[in-house]
């Protein structure tokens, strides 16, 4: 039996490339493709069967370099990265795997929402740069805690779920938004404008669709509350960056906590990267080495069933 052919599109730190070689059989080989590397890439794809997808677009192009393809399988869940109407023209599946990543998300998203509003970046610079005890003391009026805010989470899904009862451990009033409201929360539901309006603290929970593309536009930084920070965990484009950057230097933000950008990498000129009440990150909160063993586990397994047959596990399309 010829083995079947995996591409693995992102860089492999050494933990990693353990990871993948312990999951290769006498069924199974991968290839791993740094996400900078394009020749490489569309060398691969020429015989790949399967693409596992992380983060850098899996365009038209990149389905068309790979005439053996029968399956893209996303480590992670989003799937706006792919180029779903090729792969539709192709009947080739697309799955994705809800819930392996949501525990790190989780506990990024508390991290960034400590980060910001208590100026943890501001403060480590200044401490690394022997200034930390010579900082203007007009800072610690703009720093605050989580206990007695109300915190919004846009979206309810499986980050949404664990992040809430950090929150209320920690004193916060937990309130959300979704399209339907969900079974057995023990929260407070509420349309986005009245969450807009309510919540100290906003941490977005959400796909990015082309109905959820610029949610927070200027208009909704508008609405919120003067003083209020923004965590984004999910995707860039659901946030205006334009409007973002008016929000936190002139408007309604006090600060942020962003693992997500509109454009990725971000560019060295972004203004955000000015500004000392961001706090930031290059979209990992979803890298451990635990999401990878439970990723990895799922990408065999729906590549498995290519050989054997039956459903694949969490299929899009």
């Amino acid at each position: 039996m010829s083995k079947l052919k995996a591409v693995f599109h992102y860089a492999a730190s050494d933990g990693i490339a353990a990871r993948l070689k312990a999951a290769e059989s006498d069924w199974l080989s991968i290839e791993t493709c740094d996400e900078a590397d394009d020749e490489r890439l569309f060398h691969l794809m020429a015989e790949a069967d399967v693409l596992w997808h992380v983060l850098k677009p899996a365009t038209a192009e990149v389905i068309a370099a790979a005439p053996n393809l029968r399956l893209i399988q996303k480590i992670g869940v989003g799937v706006n990265t792919i180029d779903l109407d090729a792969a539709r023209a192709r009947d080739i599946p697309v799955c994705n795997m809800p819930g392996t990543n949501s525990q790190a998300v989780a506990e990024v998203t508390v991290m960034l929402m400590l980060s910001a509003l208590r100026r943890a970046a501001t403060f480590h610079d200044a401490t690394r740069a022997g200034d930390g005890w010579r900082m203007d003391p007009g800072i610690f009026d703009r720093v605050g805690e989580v206990a007695g805010r109300t915190v919004g989470l846009v979206g309810f899904g499986e980050v949404a779920r664990r992040v809430a009862p950090v929150l209320q451990a920690l004193g916060a009033k937990v309130i959300y938004t979704a399209p339907t409201k969900k079974e057995n929360t023990g929260l407070a539901w509420c349309s986005l404008p009245n969450l807009l309006a309510q919540a100290d603290v906003v941490s977005l929970h959400l796909p990015l669709t082309a109905e959820t593309e610029n949610l927070l536009d200027a208009a909704a930084f508008a609405a919120m509350k003067p003083g209020a920070v923004l965590i984004n965990t999910a995707r860039g484009g659901l946030v205006d960056p334009s409007a973002l950057h008016h929000a936190l230097t002139k408007g309604t933000l006090l600060a942020a906590g962003l693992d997500v950008f509109a454009d990725e990498p971000i560019a060295d000129n972004e203004p955000l990267l000015a500004l000392e009440n961001v706090a930031l990150m290059p979209h990992v909160a979803w890298l451990t080495p635990e999401t990878f063993a439970r990723s990895i586990d799922i990408a065999v397994q729906n590549s498995r069933r290519l050989l054997d047959g039956g459903e694949f596990m969490h299929r899009v399309i």
